[in-house]
C-alpha cells in the first residue's frame, strides 16, 4: 500500500496562515524539557475538546470526530479521530507536544494502518498556524493546523510533494466545534 492511499482517511488539521504573521513559539511559562515541564501553548489549547470534522478530498466529503485531551502529565495534546462510520474504517492517534531543545513542535501519527505507516513530522508555528513536514521514503508529506480566530475554527491543510518538488492539495478539513 503506498503511503498516499493511507492518507486518504487521515484528517488534517488548520490551513493557511494570515499574511505577515510573525513567527511564534510557546509561551514561556515552562521552557524546559523533561518530566515535570508542562507544554503550554495558547495555540493548541483551543483545540482542546470535541469536533466534528469535514475533509474535502479528491471532490469528495469525508465526516470525522476529534477529541482531544491533554495527556502525559500536559505534555502532549493527544487528538483521537475516527470517521463516523460504524464500525470506523478510519481511525487515529496523533499526540502533539513542543521541543524546547529544537525549538520546534513535534506531532507523532498512529492510525490504523499500522506501524509502517505512522510517522514523527515537526512544525514550526507561523502566526496562528503549525506546519508539520512528515518524510516518507517517497517524499515528504506536510500538514498545517490552522486556527481561525473570528469563526473559532480550525482547518487542515494537506499537501504532498510531487518527483517534481512542487505541492499539490492531497485534502482540506474543517474542525467544527461539536456541540
Amino acid at each position: 500500500m503506498k503511503r498516499r492511499s493511507l492518507l486518504l482517511y487521515l484528517p488534517g488539521l488548520p490551513c493557511l496562515s494570515a499574511a505577515g504573521a510573525t513567527l511564534m513559539a510557546p509561551p514561556a511559562h515552562s521552557q524546559a524539557d523533561g518530566r515535570g515541564s508542562r507544554f503550554e501553548d495558547d495555540l493548541f489549547a483551543r483545540l482542546e475538546g470535541d469536533w466534528l470534522v469535514t475533509r474535502q478530498i479528491r471532490g469528495t466529503e469525508v465526516k470525522n470526530q476529534l477529541s482531544a485531551t491533554w495527556v502525559l502529565q500536559h505534555q502532549f495534546l493527544r487528538l483521537q479521530m475516527r470517521d463516523v462510520a460504524s464500525p470506523p474504517r478510519y481511525e487515529a492517534e496523533v499526540y502533539i507536544g513542543y521541543s524546547y531543545a529544537a525549538k520546534a513542535y513535534v506531532a507523532h501519527w498512529m492510525d490504523n494502518f499500522g506501524g509502517h505507516f505512522s510517522a514523527a513530522g515537526r512544525g514550526q508555528r507561523d502566526g496562528n498556524s503549525v506546519e508539520f513536514r512528515f518524510e516518507y521514503p517517497d517524499g515528504p508529506f506536510f500538514n498545517t493546523f490552522a486556527w481561525d480566530p473570528a469563526s473559532g475554527t480550525w482547518s487542515c491543510h494537506l499537501e504532498s510533494v510531487g518527483k517534481d518538488g512542487k505541492r499539490s492539495t492531497f485534502a482540506r478539513d474543517k474542525f467544527v466545534r461539536a456541540s
